[in-house]
């Protein structure tokens, strides 16, 4: 065991945080290094056609199937981070073993409604009938890996939940490496276009799935597995759930009011949806390292929470919106300077260059009021009050989109109008994110108000 540097309840705050930070950073830009990689062996060496078969409705899918039960994983690691902060080790293991057998489940029922019904979803979002093949056979193939994804997530979470978020980063990087490869054999070498891009995707899912589980079953610590496919103790379950369904829930109302927002996309024809895609692959860089902040809050604030050192959360907050601040900032200059060059790398269609960049500068802008959202959002779920998170950007962020892809976008349809329903939507969750944050409601009842005074 190696505790004492995996825990994240003693030492200088913002050491810590960066220690734990970086590797996750690390993991999520590698991890959207090789979904880019994708788009752009598609991009290049099968067309644009295929480029918007592999992103657009295939992603919200994906996101909303996929990705529910993944944001799920936040109450394993949430609930985990609170047993170690407290060093109830016992509860640790039976976490760890209730949340792999959780996603052994889900993971299998993922695949095979997934696989059946992707044709009819993809239909529902009215997929451009020239991507509509394509899109389907990737689908399928991506599906195909959803328990390795679940399994992935499951077993990182409970790493860095324990404070470990290193082996997360060098199993996500030999999954990257192994994408790479493989589109490059399946893709370039056998021309086996947007399938083999699939195939690649899903084998590199199952070797970060494999070694994740590896760890989990040898390692020398208190989250360590039996060899039992189904271990579940129903109190922690309940509690992992107390935090992870709405965490899934808010995962998967984003993803919806994404989708509406592709369906707006795509009745405006293939040449923007390709371009909302090649957005994505680049936005999506900010986005790799907003999640790679909230997961360090998360772990760091869980861990403390725990342990019971609400002066030190608070403090940690403060660090953080210091902290990440700046990787913002930086992130915003290198895609407002350095964007058109990154997109070239997708494509070789400079009207579409082009397009891609118009669209992501109505979002670059604003990058600073989410990285607040993010960190203040973080602090609430990791302090177990996950529910005020998911109200707000029900509200404020998901139902608002709807509204106005339903109404602003019919009257007046064209991508300036899609893209502005989106930093209007940041600034209306960021404002009662913060104001939840600051009245300490996620506090226990007798600590609220010492806070303030000190």
């Amino acid at each position: 065991m190696n505790s004492k540097r995996n825990d994240l309840t003693q030492g200088v705050i913002w050491k810590k945080l960066m220690l734990f930070f970086l590797p996750v950073a690390a993991g999520t830009l590698i991890q959207q290094t090789y979904n880019a990689v994708d788009a752009a062996i598609v991009g290049k060496y099968v067309g644009t056609t295929a480029l918007a078969a592999v992103g657009g409705s295939v992603s919200h899918i994906l996101n909303v199937m996929v990705g529910f039960f993944i944001a799920m994983t936040a109450g394993s690691s949430v609930i985990i981070s609170h047993f170690y902060g407290s060093k109830d080790l016992e509860k640790v293991g039976a976490a760890a073993r209730t949340g792999i057998s959780f996603c052994n489940i889900i993971g299998l029922v993922v695949t095979v409604i997934g696989i059946l019904g992707s044709r009819t979803m993809l239909r529902w979002m009215g997929t451009p009938a020239e991507t509509i093949d394509d899109a389907e056979v990737y689908l399928k193939l991506c599906f195909a890996a959803a328990w390795a994804v679940l399994i992935y997530n499951m077993g990182a979470g409970i790493l860095r939940a324990s404070g470990d978020s290193r082996r997360p980063f060098i199993y996500l990087a030999s999954c990257a490496l192994t994408n790479i490869v493989l589109d490059l054999v399946f893709v370039v070498g056998f021309d086996m276009g947007v399938a083999g891009a699939a195939i690649a995707t899903s084998l590199s899912q199952f070797v970060s799935a494999g070694l994740v589980l590896l760890r989990l079953y040898t390692a020398d610590e208190p989250y360590r597995l039996q060899f039992k496919p189904f271990s579940i103790n129903g109190l922690i379950l309940s509690r992992m759930m107390k935090i992870g369904i709405p965490s899934g829930l808010q995962s998967s109302m984003y993803s919806v009011s994404n989708m509406l927002v592709q369906v707006g996309v795509n009745s405006l024809g293939a040449t923007f949806v390709a371009a909302w895609s090649l957005t994505g692959k680049l936005d999506g860089f900010y986005w790799a390292i907003m999640t790679a902040v909230g997961t360090s809050v998360i772990s760091f604030v869980g861990q403390n929470y725990g342990a019971g050192d609400f002066a030190r959360i608070r403090e940690s907050v403060r660090v953080s919106l210091r902290l990440f601040m700046v990787f913002t900032v930086i992130t915003m200059g290198v895609f407002t300077l350095g964007g058109k060059l990154m997109l070239a790398l997708f494509t070789n269609d400079t009207a579409l260059i082009d397009l891609t960049y118009h669209v992501l500068m109505y979002f670059v802008p604003f990058y600073i009021i989410w990285t607040v959202i993010e960190i203040h959002a973080g602090a609430l779920r990791g302090a177990g009050d996950a529910t005020a998170p998911v109200i707000y950007t029900g509200i404020f962020t998901c139902l608002l989109r709807v509204i106005w892809v339903a109404t602003v976008f019919r009257m007046a349809p064209s991508i300036e109008c899609l893209c502005w329903c989106y930093p209007l939507t940041w600034v209306l969750t960021c404002i009662p994110m913060v104001l939840r944050y600051r009245s300490e409601k996620w506090l226990p009842e007798q600590f609220r108000g010492q806070l303030k005074k000190s």
